[in-house]
């Protein structure tokens, strides 16, 4: 955590304009649903997502101020909620949406609302594309602006021989876990929906994982920017106001979550965009922009290895919990024990779950160089132009390909040193936290 003196060198409201500035984003939305304005639906979208956006950036500080007061166990299932809170919202409302089409229409989950794509669909390109998204970018950021900043202070690096980001050995459990969720996952494209039977798996994927971390010792909060701030407050006056930015952001969330969809998607019928493509995209970067930026700073601060692993739990959390979690809320909207429904959307599915498996697979050494990173970030952006402007009759089988891809670079990657898997399992299921603790 960054040291008072440090911190106290400018003034108190300069380093409060951040969380002001993230509070007031909530503005234009707010006078715009109190209006009941009839707005371009464009204009909408950018005013709700901009309240999301500030609500995310304010749930991220205070959920990192809050380790300072909270018990690891219960930091570890508090704040992993906290974590999906953005992301979940606006998949809530796609999913809630798809069940009820579900209950009316049957399997065919037809569009509600005059849009033009199925609210099932929906669901899963905002799931999937969260998803590619904090690997694609996330994780290939973090190295990339590591490799910049050792350039300019790190000899071997400006010579080309800088050996990339390592973790501690204490990822091992994450890894360890994302890879458990990793490889359940590849079957969830087999079928033809996503059950209350994977939703049990995956779910109990993630209390195993948090059960794990949790019996660790705890560890010291690497806090920065506002987060530092609120750090450095008397306990009272950070309880009380980590307190009212969860409450005030949890509550910008629930309300704006729905109009952004809405919004979004009816923006996608009036400019001719495709509406699968909008929520895949531009609503998980809402929500994820935060994590991004934070684990940005990490690196460029030079403690990569913070920001990687922030983003590492992160995927834990999305592939597990807010997966697993979707059937549920479909089979409560739809009446029955349901499964949300994959449809022509499988192959998407297909795509993340084989991204997933090249990731662990990358990280499975517990480093990811620079090679590894440009690989992720370049097959990612390759994919994401390709879908964009392939004419529909090609853009299944350009999604298989890329996860064949995916798949025989993962596997390959094994190959090329089979201890990894075993070691990394090992390590993260069986290894005590004093053994994992004892070497990097």
């Amino acid at each position: 955590m960054q040291p008072k003196d440090e911190l106290t060198r400018t003034g108190v409201p300069r380093r409060l304009v951040p969380i002001a500035l993230a509070a007031a984003a909530a503005l234009p939305g707010s006078a715009l649903l109190l209006a009941n304005a009839d707005a371009p639906h464009a204009v909408l979208a950018l005013a709700f997502g901009g309240a999301i956006v500030g609500a995310a950036f304010l749930l991220s500080w205070a959920a990192e101020a809050a380790q300072l007061d909270v018990s690891a166990g219960l930091a570890l299932a508090v704040l992993a909620l906290i974590a999906v809170l953005p992301e979940y919202a606006v998949d809530f409302v796609f999913t809630w949406q798809g069940g009820t089409s579900f209950e009316r229409f049957g399997p065919a989950c037809p569009p509600i609302g005059g849009g033009t794509e199925s609210p099932c669909s929906l669901a899963l390109a905002n799931m999937t594309g969260a998803n590619r998204l904090l690997i694609g970018i996330g994780w290939s950021m973090v190295v990339l602006i590591a490799f910049r900043r050792a350039r300019s202070s790190d000899r071997s690096a400006k010579e080309g021989r800088w050996e990339g980001v390592r973790l501690d050995r204490r990822r091992s459990i994450e890894l360890a876990f994302l890879a458990a969720a990793t490889i359940y996952s590849l079957t969830l494209p087999l079928k033809g929906s996503v059950t209350l039977v994977d939703a049990l798996v995956l779910v109990a994927i993630f209390i195993a994982y948090t059960i794990r971390v949790s019996t660790g010792p705890a560890e010291a909060p690497h806090l920065v920017g506002p987060a530092a701030f609120l750090g450095t407050l008397r306990p009272w006056a950070r309880r009380a106001t980590v307190c009212a930015m969860f409450a005030g952001a949890a509550a910008a969330i629930l309300l704006f979550a729905e109009p952004f969809a809405h919004a979004l998607v009816q923006s996608g019928t009036d400019l001719g965009i495709s509406e699968f493509l909008l929520v895949q995209w531009l609503a998980p970067l809402a929500s994820e922009a935060p994590e991004l930026l934070v684990a940005g700073l990490y690196a460029w601060r030079l403690n990569a290895n913070a920001g990687l692993s922030t983003l590492v739990s992160s995927k834990v959390n999305q592939w597990t919990l807010l997966v697993g979690t979707l059937p549920v809320v479909f089979a409560v909207a739809s009446g029955g024990p349901n499964g949300l429904p994959l449809g022509a959307r499988q192959r998407e599915l297909f795509l993340t779950a084989a991204q997933s498996l090249f990731a662990v697979a990358v990280l499975s050494n517990l480093s990811m160089t620079l090679r590894e990173a440009g690989l992720l970030f370049g097959l990612f952006w390759a994919q994401f132009f390709l879908g964009a402007t392939l004419p529909p009759s090609l853009q299944g089988p350009e999604l298989i390909a890329f996860g064949a891809a995916y798949l025989v670079l993962g596997a390959r990657t094994f190959l090329a040193d089979r201890r990894r898997l075993p070691r990394l399992l090992r390590d993260g299921f069986r290894a005590s936290h004093e053994e994992l603790s004892s070497t990097t």
